[in-house]
Protein backbone atom coordinates (compact mmCIF):
# COMPACT_ATOMS: atom_id res chain seq x y z
CA UNK A 1 0.00 0.00 0.00
CA UNK A 2 1.14 3.52 -0.89
CA UNK A 3 0.20 6.92 0.15
CA UNK A 4 -1.69 7.42 -3.52
CA UNK A 5 -3.77 4.38 -2.37
CA UNK A 6 -4.61 5.98 1.02
CA UNK A 7 -5.61 9.24 -0.75
CA UNK A 8 -7.95 6.82 -2.74
CA UNK A 9 -9.66 5.16 0.02
CA UNK A 10 -10.15 8.47 2.13
CA UNK A 11 -11.48 10.29 -0.78
CA UNK A 12 -13.78 7.43 -1.90
CA UNK A 13 -15.29 6.98 1.92
CA UNK A 14 -15.77 10.59 1.60
CA UNK A 15 -17.63 11.18 -1.29
CA UNK A 16 -19.45 7.64 -1.53
CA UNK A 17 -19.03 7.80 -5.04
CA UNK A 18 -16.47 6.84 -7.37
CA UNK A 19 -17.39 9.81 -9.75
CA UNK A 20 -17.57 12.07 -6.76
CA UNK A 21 -14.11 10.97 -5.35
CA UNK A 22 -12.53 10.31 -8.85
CA UNK A 23 -13.33 14.16 -9.49
CA UNK A 24 -12.01 15.03 -6.32
CA UNK A 25 -8.91 13.27 -7.44
CA UNK A 26 -8.73 14.38 -11.14
CA UNK A 27 -8.11 11.33 -12.23
CA UNK A 28 -10.78 8.85 -14.28
CA UNK A 29 -13.50 7.25 -12.47
CA UNK A 30 -12.84 3.67 -13.85
CA UNK A 31 -9.03 4.24 -13.18
CA UNK A 32 -10.01 4.62 -9.47
CA UNK A 33 -12.21 1.67 -9.46
CA UNK A 34 -9.56 -0.52 -10.44
CA UNK A 35 -7.40 0.82 -8.02
CA UNK A 36 -9.93 0.22 -4.98
CA UNK A 37 -10.41 -3.04 -6.38
CA UNK A 38 -6.51 -3.84 -6.80
CA UNK A 39 -6.54 -2.74 -3.04
CA UNK A 40 -8.78 -4.70 -1.51
CA UNK A 41 -7.33 -7.82 -3.53
CA UNK A 42 -3.93 -6.82 -2.18
CA UNK A 43 -5.50 -6.49 1.35
CA UNK A 44 -7.67 -9.68 0.86
CA UNK A 45 -10.75 -7.59 2.50
CA UNK A 46 -13.84 -5.92 1.05
CA UNK A 47 -12.94 -1.95 2.06
CA UNK A 48 -16.50 -0.94 0.31
CA UNK A 49 -19.45 -2.46 -0.86
CA UNK A 50 -21.60 -1.04 -3.80
CA UNK A 51 -25.05 0.07 -3.17
CA UNK A 52 -27.00 1.33 -6.02
CA UNK A 53 -25.09 4.42 -7.93
CA UNK A 54 -22.44 4.71 -4.61
CA UNK A 55 -20.32 2.42 -2.15
CA UNK A 56 -21.26 2.06 1.50
CA UNK A 57 -17.62 1.58 4.05
CA UNK A 58 -17.76 -1.83 5.23
CA UNK A 59 -16.45 -2.85 9.15
CA UNK A 60 -13.14 -3.60 7.74
CA UNK A 61 -13.35 -1.00 5.52
CA UNK A 62 -14.13 1.84 8.12
CA UNK A 63 -10.59 0.57 10.21
CA UNK A 64 -8.61 0.84 7.47
CA UNK A 65 -10.33 4.56 6.48
CA UNK A 66 -9.47 5.57 9.63
CA UNK A 67 -5.83 4.42 9.64
CA UNK A 68 -5.23 5.73 6.47
CA UNK A 69 -6.25 9.38 7.54
CA UNK A 70 -4.43 9.37 10.49
CA UNK A 71 -1.09 8.36 8.09
CA UNK A 72 -2.19 10.92 5.95
CA UNK A 73 -2.00 13.36 8.73
CA UNK A 74 1.00 12.21 9.94
CA UNK A 75 2.85 12.57 6.44
CA UNK A 76 1.48 16.55 6.13
CA UNK A 77 2.46 17.03 9.48
CA UNK A 78 6.01 15.61 8.38
CA UNK A 79 6.39 17.48 5.42
CA UNK A 80 5.26 20.63 7.34
CA UNK A 81 8.02 20.06 9.93
CA UNK A 82 10.51 19.16 7.07
CA UNK A 83 9.63 22.71 5.48
CA UNK A 84 8.92 24.60 8.63
CA UNK A 85 5.81 25.77 6.50
CA UNK A 86 2.39 24.79 6.26
CA UNK A 87 1.72 21.89 3.40
CA UNK A 88 0.13 24.12 0.38
CA UNK A 89 -2.45 21.47 0.07
CA UNK A 90 -3.48 21.19 3.43
CA UNK A 91 -7.41 21.56 4.47
CA UNK A 92 -8.57 21.57 7.86
CA UNK A 93 -12.15 20.53 8.22
CA UNK A 94 -14.69 21.81 11.13
CA UNK A 95 -17.27 20.66 11.63
CA UNK A 96 -20.40 23.14 13.41
CA UNK A 97 -23.91 23.88 14.20
CA UNK A 98 -25.84 26.18 12.63
CA UNK A 99 -26.21 28.71 15.37
CA UNK A 100 -22.07 28.30 15.91
CA UNK A 101 -20.99 28.84 12.30
CA UNK A 102 -21.50 33.01 11.56
CA UNK A 103 -19.16 33.33 15.00
CA UNK A 104 -16.84 30.40 13.65
CA UNK A 105 -16.84 31.99 10.27
CA UNK A 106 -16.68 35.24 11.18
CA UNK A 107 -14.34 35.62 14.38
CA UNK A 108 -12.25 32.85 14.23
CA UNK A 109 -11.85 31.90 10.89
CA UNK A 110 -10.29 35.17 10.08
CA UNK A 111 -8.04 35.27 13.08
CA UNK A 112 -6.76 31.48 12.23
CA UNK A 113 -6.59 32.44 8.32
CA UNK A 114 -3.96 35.64 8.77
CA UNK A 115 -1.72 33.40 10.81
CA UNK A 116 -1.96 30.11 8.55
CA UNK A 117 -2.70 31.47 5.02
CA UNK A 118 -1.96 28.28 3.30
CA UNK A 119 -4.55 26.28 4.63
CA UNK A 120 -7.77 25.80 3.45
CA UNK A 121 -10.41 25.72 6.07
CA UNK A 122 -13.46 23.34 4.94
CA UNK A 123 -16.80 23.52 7.13
CA UNK A 124 -18.46 20.64 7.57
CA UNK A 125 -22.22 22.17 7.96
CA UNK A 126 -24.20 19.94 10.68
CA UNK A 127 -27.55 20.06 12.36
CA UNK A 128 -26.89 19.81 15.95
CA UNK A 129 -25.01 18.73 18.44
CA UNK A 130 -25.34 15.15 17.47
CA UNK A 131 -24.58 15.63 13.98
CA UNK A 132 -21.09 17.61 15.11
CA UNK A 133 -20.02 14.39 17.51
CA UNK A 134 -21.04 11.68 14.11
CA UNK A 135 -18.85 14.26 12.41
CA UNK A 136 -15.70 13.77 14.54
CA UNK A 137 -16.17 10.12 15.30
CA UNK A 138 -16.61 9.28 11.54
CA UNK A 139 -13.40 11.51 10.77
CA UNK A 140 -15.63 13.67 8.19
CA UNK A 141 -14.21 16.52 10.37
CA UNK A 142 -10.78 17.13 12.88
CA UNK A 143 -12.36 19.21 14.87
CA UNK A 144 -15.68 20.43 15.68
CA UNK A 145 -17.61 23.80 17.67
CA UNK A 146 -20.81 22.66 19.62
CA UNK A 147 -21.75 23.57 23.25
CA UNK A 148 -21.35 21.30 26.25
CA UNK A 149 -21.73 18.75 27.44
CA UNK A 150 -20.50 16.07 24.83
CA UNK A 151 -19.56 12.16 25.25
CA UNK A 152 -16.81 11.53 27.33
CA UNK A 153 -14.75 9.96 24.41
CA UNK A 154 -14.28 13.25 22.90
CA UNK A 155 -11.12 15.69 24.14
CA UNK A 156 -13.57 19.45 24.74
CA UNK A 157 -11.32 22.60 24.99
CA UNK A 158 -14.12 25.53 26.36
CA UNK A 159 -14.10 28.81 25.11
CA UNK A 160 -16.75 30.58 26.41
CA UNK A 161 -20.43 30.71 27.59
CA UNK A 162 -23.23 32.34 25.62
CA UNK A 163 -26.59 33.09 27.37
CA UNK A 164 -29.86 31.61 25.83
CA UNK A 165 -32.18 33.99 25.62
CA UNK A 166 -36.15 34.62 24.36
CA UNK A 167 -36.14 35.49 21.41
CA UNK A 168 -39.99 36.58 20.34
CA UNK A 169 -42.56 38.48 17.91
CA UNK A 170 -43.45 41.91 18.93
CA UNK A 171 -46.25 42.92 21.03
CA UNK A 172 -45.86 40.41 23.42
CA UNK A 173 -46.38 42.03 26.94
CA UNK A 174 -43.07 40.72 28.73
CA UNK A 175 -40.60 42.34 31.04
CA UNK A 176 -36.91 42.26 29.88
CA UNK A 177 -35.57 39.85 31.87
CA UNK A 178 -38.42 36.91 31.56
CA UNK A 179 -38.77 35.41 34.96
CA UNK A 180 -38.59 31.40 34.10
CA UNK A 181 -42.49 31.52 35.41
CA UNK A 182 -43.35 33.69 32.58
CA UNK A 183 -42.44 30.59 30.28
CA UNK A 184 -45.98 28.73 31.58
CA UNK A 185 -48.30 28.52 29.00
CA UNK A 186 -46.02 30.26 26.64
CA UNK A 187 -46.61 29.17 22.89
CA UNK A 188 -42.99 27.78 21.89
CA UNK A 189 -40.88 26.47 18.63
CA UNK A 190 -38.98 23.69 20.23
CA UNK A 191 -36.34 21.00 19.12
CA UNK A 192 -37.87 17.62 18.03
CA UNK A 193 -39.13 15.50 20.88
CA UNK A 194 -35.99 13.17 21.82
CA UNK A 195 -33.16 14.97 21.05
CA UNK A 196 -30.46 15.91 23.00
CA UNK A 197 -31.39 19.57 23.18
CA UNK A 198 -34.88 19.10 23.72
CA UNK A 199 -33.97 16.96 26.55
CA UNK A 200 -31.78 19.51 28.18
CA UNK A 201 -35.03 22.39 27.54
CA UNK A 202 -37.28 19.84 29.15
CA UNK A 203 -34.82 19.23 31.95
CA UNK A 204 -34.94 23.19 32.74
CA UNK A 205 -38.53 23.51 32.35
CA UNK A 206 -39.21 20.71 35.14
CA UNK A 207 -36.72 22.10 37.38
CA UNK A 208 -38.93 25.68 37.29
CA UNK A 209 -42.12 23.39 37.73
CA UNK A 210 -43.20 25.42 34.18
CA UNK A 211 -45.00 23.88 30.82
CA UNK A 212 -45.43 25.53 27.85
CA UNK A 213 -47.25 25.38 24.64
CA UNK A 214 -45.63 23.42 22.28
CA UNK A 215 -46.58 24.81 18.62
CA UNK A 216 -43.58 23.33 16.63
CA UNK A 217 -41.37 20.40 17.51
CA UNK A 218 -38.53 20.26 14.84
CA UNK A 219 -34.66 20.75 14.52
CA UNK A 220 -35.07 22.84 11.36
CA UNK A 221 -33.66 25.97 12.42
CA UNK A 222 -35.34 27.92 9.53
CA UNK A 223 -38.59 26.38 11.04
CA UNK A 224 -38.01 27.87 14.34
CA UNK A 225 -37.94 31.51 12.90
CA UNK A 226 -40.48 31.26 10.42
CA UNK A 227 -42.81 30.32 13.29
CA UNK A 228 -41.56 33.75 15.69
CA UNK A 229 -41.97 35.38 12.46
CA UNK A 230 -45.11 34.56 11.61
CA UNK A 231 -46.54 35.59 15.44
CA UNK A 232 -46.84 32.09 16.38
CA UNK A 233 -44.70 30.98 18.89
CA UNK A 234 -41.34 32.35 20.98
CA UNK A 235 -38.01 30.67 20.91
CA UNK A 236 -34.97 29.78 23.27
CA UNK A 237 -31.81 30.57 21.31
CA UNK A 238 -28.24 31.55 22.12
CA UNK A 239 -27.43 35.58 22.40
CA UNK A 240 -24.93 34.81 19.49
CA UNK A 241 -27.95 35.41 16.89
CA UNK A 242 -29.44 38.32 18.46
CA UNK A 243 -28.21 39.93 15.30
CA UNK A 244 -29.87 37.75 13.06
CA UNK A 245 -33.37 37.88 15.24
CA UNK A 246 -33.42 41.78 15.69
CA UNK A 247 -32.86 42.32 11.78
CA UNK A 248 -35.89 39.85 11.46
CA UNK A 249 -38.18 42.53 13.57
CA UNK A 250 -38.09 40.17 16.55
CA UNK A 251 -37.68 40.98 19.93
CA UNK A 252 -34.88 39.24 22.06
CA UNK A 253 -35.17 39.54 25.97
CA UNK A 254 -32.71 37.78 28.25
CA UNK A 255 -34.21 35.06 30.98
CA UNK A 256 -34.19 35.24 34.91
CA UNK A 257 -32.15 33.73 36.15
CA UNK A 258 -30.10 33.83 33.15
CA UNK A 259 -29.14 30.51 31.55
CA UNK A 260 -25.89 29.95 29.92
CA UNK A 261 -24.11 27.20 28.10
CA UNK A 262 -20.60 26.43 27.38
CA UNK A 263 -19.20 26.58 23.57
CA UNK A 264 -15.81 24.34 23.15
CA UNK A 265 -13.94 22.82 20.43
CA UNK A 266 -14.03 19.10 20.26
CA UNK A 267 -11.89 16.31 18.99
CA UNK A 268 -11.37 12.89 18.79
CA UNK A 269 -8.91 11.44 21.76
CA UNK A 270 -5.73 11.29 19.23
CA UNK A 271 -2.76 12.90 17.85
CA UNK A 272 -4.29 15.93 15.89
CA UNK A 273 -2.80 16.99 12.69
CA UNK A 274 -0.72 20.09 13.23
CA UNK A 275 -2.79 22.22 11.71
CA UNK A 276 -5.46 21.51 13.91
CA UNK A 277 -3.37 22.25 16.92
CA UNK A 278 -2.58 25.39 15.30
CA UNK A 279 -6.36 26.29 14.92
CA UNK A 280 -6.57 25.24 18.73
CA UNK A 281 -3.84 27.58 19.71
CA UNK A 282 -5.31 30.63 17.41
CA UNK A 283 -8.90 29.69 19.45
CA UNK A 284 -7.86 29.68 22.87
CA UNK A 285 -5.44 32.60 22.63
CA UNK A 286 -8.65 34.70 21.36
CA UNK A 287 -10.88 33.13 24.46
CA UNK A 288 -7.56 34.53 26.70
CA UNK A 289 -7.66 38.09 24.70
Amino acid sequence: MNLQQLRYVVATAEHRTMTDAARSLYIAQPALSRAIRDLERELGMTLFARSGRGVVVTAQGRRVVKLAREALDAVHEIEGLANQTTPTDAELRIASTPSLEPGLAGRLLPAYAAEHPGVRVHIVRCDGRDGVVSAIRDQRADLGLTDLPVPTDLITHPLERQEIVLISPPGLDLPNPVPMGKLHGMRLALPARGSMRRRELDAMFGKYAVTPVVVLETDERNGWLNAVRAGQASLLWYRGMAEQAGRAGLVVRSLEPAVRRVIAVVHARRRLPLIAQDFLATAEKGTAA
